[in-house]
């Protein structure tokens, strides 16, 4: 039976390397002490940024090394925790840095309200009168759009000092799911026994037979129904949090408050919902193409992976993965090639699974490190698009913090999903003008119809099931796991219509999203992977002008408004003119499988 390793028994080259961030635990503990002593110096200061302009800006320039050494010691902790969550020492270190977290906001939780105490006229005269300070301008007026929902300072302690508490939830849902639950063992394609885990869940449900992949859902959900009700718990806490929040900084609803903290107008969200739904019936057309194509008597939702055209016709090792990345990001030029390159190279990413590692995959770091990537890596064309998916994310960081300083050395969220998936638009272009095959082809385009299905359709069904859930509990209605399932099923087969069976698990599918902890980040997922198909198509026109309006969104970071960034970048996300290309787009592939698929069918 194949074992998943233990993570001592990986090899190292596949392993990221943490010690350019800290030599040793002993070094990161040091840390922490010293931030604790710079938190307690940096409380002191309460009470003395209208004195002067000098005060204002050593003050400022404080809170912000203070936060900087935070992430060092947070982005330390965390990718140590997430590459074997089992390991107490590593969950220890994770909770010191938690801790810390709450310690420092704490410490600093006066700051914004002391600076929005300050009269607009009053402060921006401090501002002027210190050239320093000049660099701060935007961090000002964006701080400055918050002051009907900055609380007083000894209010914002309180919250701040609580935070830790209010990530319970979130931290309890990761350890379970992550950590704790044992899933059983099943059989592969060649009837071999293997040990079940969401990794390999993933491929399972990409095999040609139709048992295998029944099989994997059945005993996936399987395990994840005996909790649902401490899912149902976990979530419903998390929701509470964000509806509480909201309410204590006089926001409407959580939405209102999540959309605004990254300043993004709603919109965006409520475009992006309705033109999804005009557009569910291209939806309807691929899953009843599909239904046709694998030629069976009923389409269930364990179906919606496997590639319609049959066995998958690419599969990549890892060092075969990376000269196909090079290749495909190649349009965007040497220097972005270049520093691909020497993330390959220096040990900065997590490749393969182990016992005990976070699942899934994703770009970590700070400003002050180096990105890195978490894989979990299979030999196949969706683990190519992953690490092409996470090279974007970890690009996007490299370009805002050699571009930007520390206090615009970050980027919104509602950006940071663009980046990754134009690289994926970029990797299926390249594909597609590659392979002539018509069955490889045909594989293609079906692994871009279903990125897109995953992504656009089903993250917008994330999201309003995030939203409604939201609205019920600040309405007063008791979100258990019934309730979330009775919703969710339904919302379901509204996405992908009669053409498939909802099969009764996957009303349940809500158990196993960990995103619906992360506070209305879902819909971010489709705006950034509709936005990417038109910037995609500009960087491909071959004209150097929009090539590089795109490399200068990476390198912005927070210095604009995240919307003012992408209409530089040449996309307004405030209408949905990207949003109907990316159908188009869509639609068009579509069209061009329809006719492949069929005539490879014959």
């Amino acid at each position: 039976m194949k074992q998943i390793p233990e993570r001592a028994a990986v090899p190292e080259a596949l392993t990221w390397d943490l010690t350019p961030i800290y030599a040793d635990d002993a070094a990161f503990k040091q840390a922490v002490a010293a931030i604790k002593a710079q938190a307690k110096q940096v409380a002191t200061k309460q009470g003395q940024l209208a004195e002067s302009a000098g005060d204002l800006y050593e003050v400022t320039a404080a809170i912000f090394d203070l936060n900087r050494q935070l992430e060092k010691v947070y982005v330390y902790a965390s990718l140590k925790n997430d590459q074997d969550t089992s390991d107490a020492n590593a969950q220890a270190l994770s909770g010191q840095a938690e801790s810390l977290v709450a310690t420092v906001a704490a410490a600093t939780s006066w700051y914004e309200p002391e600076v929005l105490a300050l009269p607009q006229v009053a402060l921006q005269a401090l501002i002027d009168a210190e050239p320093r300070l000049t660099e701060y301008q935007h961090f000002f007026d964006v701080l400055g759009e918050q002051r009907d929902h900055t609380l007083s300072a000894a209010e914002e302690k309180l919250l701040a000092g609580a935070s830790d508490i209010f990530g319970a939830s979130a931290k309890t849902y990761s350890v379970l799911s992550d950590a704790d639950l044992k899933f059983p063992v099943v059989q592969d394609e060649a009837g071999n026994d293997v040990q079940l885990s969401e990794g390999l869940y993933g491929v399972l449900l990409q095999s040609t037979q139709p048992k295998v992949r029944e099989q994997a859902f059945k005993a996936l959900y399987s395990v994840y129904q005996q909790f649902r009700h401490t899912f149902a718990s976990t979530l419903s806490s998390e929701v509470k949090t964000h509806n509480f929040s909201a309410e204590v900084r006089h926001y409407g609803s959580a939405r209102e408050a999540a959309m605004s903290s990254n300043n993004v107008p709603a919109v965006v969200y409520d475009t992006l919902v309705k033109t999804v739904n005009d557009h569910l019936d291209s939806l309807h057309k691929y899953v009843n193409l599909r239904k046709e194509i694998l030629g069976l008597p009923e389409l269930h939702m364990y179906d919606l992976y496997t590639p319609i055209t049959g066995e998958p016709s690419l599969s990549y090792t890892y060092p075969e993965a990376q000269q196909e990345a090079l290749k495909a990001l190649s349009v965007l030029g040497p220097d972005y090639v270049a520093n691909v390159q020497k993330m390959f190279d220096g040990r900065a990413i997590d490749v393969v699974e182990n016992k005990g590692k976070r699942t899934g995959a994703y770009s970590g770091g700070m400003y002050d490190t180096k990105p890195y990537i978490l894989l979990n890596w299979q030999d196949s064309l969706e683990s190519l698009f992953t690490l092409v998916h996470e090279m974007g994310h970890s690009m996007h960081s490299h370009y805002t913090r050699t571009n930007q300083p520390y206090q615009y050395g970050d980027y919104s969220i509602f950006v940071a999903e663009i980046a990754s998936t134009t690289n994926e638009n970029l990797l299926t272009d390249y594909l597609l003008k590659t392979q002539t095959d018509p069955q490889v082809r045909a594989y293609v385009l079906n692994h871009y119809l279903d990125g897109f299905k995953g992504t656009v359709y089903r993250q917008t069904q994330f999201a309003e099931f995030e939203d409604y859930i939201h609205q019920q509990a600040a309405a007063g209605e008791t979100l258990t796991a019934d309730f979330m399932s009775k919703f969710y099923g339904d919302l379901n087969q509204r996405y992908y219509g009669d053409g498939v069976i909802s099969d009764p698990q996957i009303a349940d599918e809500w158990t196993r999203i960990p995103h619906f902890y992360y506070d209305y980040y879902v819909y971010q997922y489709s705006t950034g992977f509709a936005a990417a198909t038109t910037l995609a198509q500009r960087i491909l026109s071959g004209d150097a002008t929009k090539r590089d309006a795109y490399l200068n969104y990476l390198k912005s970071g927070s210095s604009a408004l995240p919307i003012e960034v992408m209409q530089k970048a040449g996309v307004d996300m405030t209408k949905p003119d990207y949003l109907e290309t990316a159908f188009k787009t869509f639609d068009e592939r579509l069209a061009e499988f329809s006719k492949l698929a069929r005539e490879l069918k014959k």
